[in-house]
C-alpha cells in the first residue's frame, strides 16, 4: 500500500512519474465508470420502476434528481476532507457508502425509499469523484492535463455505452433490483485497487471546517433544486414552490455574506475572479443542463414515444456515449490545432444544432440515421465537456486546487440536476397543456428545443475567453511551472 504524501509548497512529490498518474487516472475512472453506469442503468429503466411503485415515468425523475442533489449538497466539503483525512482513505470510504446506498435501492419498497437510499449514494459519489480527480490535478504536470483527463474520462465513458444495454436487458429479462446489485462488486474491486495505487495525498496545511458554511449552502442548493424539481412536476402548490424558492434564495445570500468574512469558506467565491473558472462554470453550466436532460430524456421517448422495450431503447441510445467515447482520442489533436477559445465557440454551435436535430426524431426515421445523429450529438457533446473540464483550471494555483474542485464539481453536478428540472417541467407542462395523461412526440420535442437553446447561450460566454487561454495546457505554448 502506498504511504502517505503531504503535499506543500515546491513539494518534489507532487509531480509522479506518467505511469502513476495514469494508473491513478485509471482507478478514478473505474469509480466513475460505477457511477455513470448506474445512472444511465436507472434511467433506462425508469419506466418499468415506475409500473413497480405505481406511479407516473415523470414522477421517476425525482429518484435521479434526488441523487443529483445529494451530490451536489456534499461535494463543497470533498476538498476539506481529502486533505484532512487524505486521498485515498477518504476514496475507499466512498465507495463503500455507495455501495450501502445500491444495496437499500435494491430493496426499496416504494419512491420515497428509493429516493432516501438514492441520497445516501450521493453522499458516497460526492467524494468518490471529486476526490480522485483532485489527486490528479494535485500531481500531473500542467502541460498534460489534457491527457490525463482523456485516461479519465475514456474508461469511464464505457458506462454510458453499456448502461443502456445492461438496464435495458435487466428490466426486459430480470427484475429491475439487479440494476443496484451490480455495484456491489465493483465497488470492491474499486476498494482493492485503490487501497493498492492511489497514494493517500493530502496538504500540510489545514483548514478550518466551515460547517456554518455548508449548512447555508446545503439549505440553499437542497431548497432551490427541491423547488426546480417539485414545481417542474406540478406536484407541489404553488406556495410551497415559493416558499422553497425564497429560502434557497435566502440562504444563498446568507452564504454570499459569510463566505465573505470566513478564511477558508466551503465554497470559495473569489475563484470566480479568475476568468478561465468564471467561464467555464457558466458556459459550462447552461452546456450542462442539455447534458443533464437527454440521459432522461432519450430513454423516455424511445419508450414512451416510439413504443420500444427498455431493451431496444438501450440499444439506440447508446450511441451517444458511443460517440461521446470515440472523441476522447481526438480531443488533444483538435485543442492543439484550434485552442480553447475558438473550440469552445463553435463546438457550441455545432452541438446546439444536432441536439436540437433530436426535437424532429419520429418512430417512422431510419434507425441507422438516429444511430447517426446520437453518435455525432454524442462526440462533439463530450468534446466541448473535456475542454470545460480542463480550462476551468488554467490559471488556479496548486494550493487552491481543492477549493476549485470542491466549487466547480458542485456547480456542474446542480446544473445536471437542473437539466432533469427544466426538461421534466417542460414535459409536464407541455401535458397539461395538452390535456393528456402521458407524453407524446411532440411533448418531447418542445423540451429538447427548450434545453437546447440553453446551451446555444455558452457560445456567446466562451467568445470572452483570451486567445491564448489555456494554450500551455494544450500543448500550443512552452508549460508553465509543473507544480504550479
Amino acid at each position: 500500500m502506498p504511504s502517505d504524501t503531504v503535499l506543500g509548497a515546491g513539494s518534489p512529490s507532487s509531480v509522479p512519474a506518467p505511469s502513476s498518474y495514469r494508473i491513478t487516472a485509471l482507478i478514478v475512472a473505474s469509480a466513475l465508470f460505477m457511477e455513470q453506469l448506474d445512472s444511465t442503468i436507472l434511467a433506462t429503466a425508469l419506466p418499468t420502476m415506475a409500473r413497480s411503485f405505481g406511479v407516473s415515468p415523470l414522477d421517476m425523475s425525482v429518484a435521479l434528481t434526488g441523487y443529483l442533489l445529494s451530490l451536489a449538497v456534499f461535494i463543497p466539503m470533498s476538498g476539506w476532507i481529502a486533505d484532512r483525512f487524505g486521498a485515498r482513505n477518504v476514496f475507499c470510504a466512498a465507495i463503500a457508502i455507495f455501495m450501502a446506498g445500491s444495496l437499500l435501492c435494491a430493496q426499496a419498497p416504494s419512491l420515497t425509499v428509493l429516493v432516501i437510499a438514492r441520497i445516501l449514494q450521493g453522499l458516497g459519489g460526492a467524494m468518490m469523484v471529486p476526490v480522485g480527480r483532485l489527486v490528479i490535478l494535485k500531481t500531473v504536470p500542467r502541460a498534460q492535463f489534457v491527457s490525463a483527463m482523456a485516461w479519465v474520462m475514456v474508461p469511464a465513458l464505457i458506462g454510458p455505452v453499456l448502461g443502456p444495454m445492461v438496464g435495458g436487458f435487466i428490466v426486459t429479462y430480470f427484475d429491475w433490483r439487479w440494476i443496484f446489485y451490480i455495484n456491489i462488486p465493483l465497488g470492491i474491486v474499486g476498494i482493492l485497487l485503490a487501497s493498492r495505487h492511489i497514494e493517500n495525498v493530502r496538504e500540510e496545511t489545514r483548514r478550518p471546517f466551515d460547517m456554518l458554511g455548508l449548512l447555508y449552502s446545503g439549505v440553499a442548493l437542497g431548497s432551490l433544486l427541491f423547488a426546480f424539481e417539485a414545481g417542474g412536476r406540478g406536484e407541489a402548490p404553488p406556495a410551497v414552490t415559493l416558499t422553497l424558492l425564497v429560502v434557497g434564495i435566502v440562504s444563498g445570500w446568507l452564504y454570499i455574506r459569510h463566505a465573505r468574512h470566513h478564511a477558508a469558506p466551503i465554497l470559495d467565491l473569489t475563484l470566480m475572479r479568475l476568468l478561465t473558472f468564471r467561464l467555464s462554470v457558466v458556459a459550462g453550466g447552461l452546456a450542462r443542463i442539455s447534458a443533464g436532460a437527454m440521459p432522461f430524456l432519450l430513454p423516455l421517448m424511445m419508450q414512451l414515444g416510439f413504443g420500444m422495450s427498455a431493451v431496444h431503447s438501450g440499444l439506440v441510445t447508446f450511441a451517444s456515449a458511443a460517440g461521446a467515447m470515440a472523441m476522447k482520442a481526438s480531443a488533444g489533436p483538435i485543442l492543439r490545432r484550434f485552442g480553447f477559445r475558438n473550440t469552445l465557440i463553435w463546438n457550441s454551435v455545432f452541438t446546439s444544432c444536432f441536439l436540437a436535430i433530436y426535437a424532429a426524431f419520429r418512430p417512422d426515421w431510419p434507425l441507422l440515421a438516429i444511430y447517426a445523429l446520437l453518435l455525432i450529438g454524442g462526440f462533439s457533446q463530450s468534446l466541448q465537456f473535456t475542454a470545460y473540464n480542463t480550462i476551468a483550471y488554467a490559471d488556479v494555483e496548486r494550493e487552491r486546487m481543492s477549493a476549485a474542485t470542491s466549487f466547480y464539481t458542485t456547480m456542474q453536478q446542480m446544473m445536471l440536476s437542473l437539466g432533469i428540472c427544466v426538461s421534466a417541467a417542460v414535459l409536464q407542462v407541455s401535458v397539461a397543456v395538452s390535456g393528456r395523461e402521458t407524453p407524446v412526440m411532440a411533448d418531447f420535442s418542445a423540451a429538447f428545443l427548450t434545453v437546447t437553446s440553453i446551451a446555444l447561450l455558452a457560445a456567446f460566454l466562451c467568445a470572452r475567453l483570451p486567445r491564448d487561454a489555456g494554450d500551455d495546457l494544450a500543448g500550443r505554448a512552452a508549460p508553465r511551472d509543473a507544480a504550479h
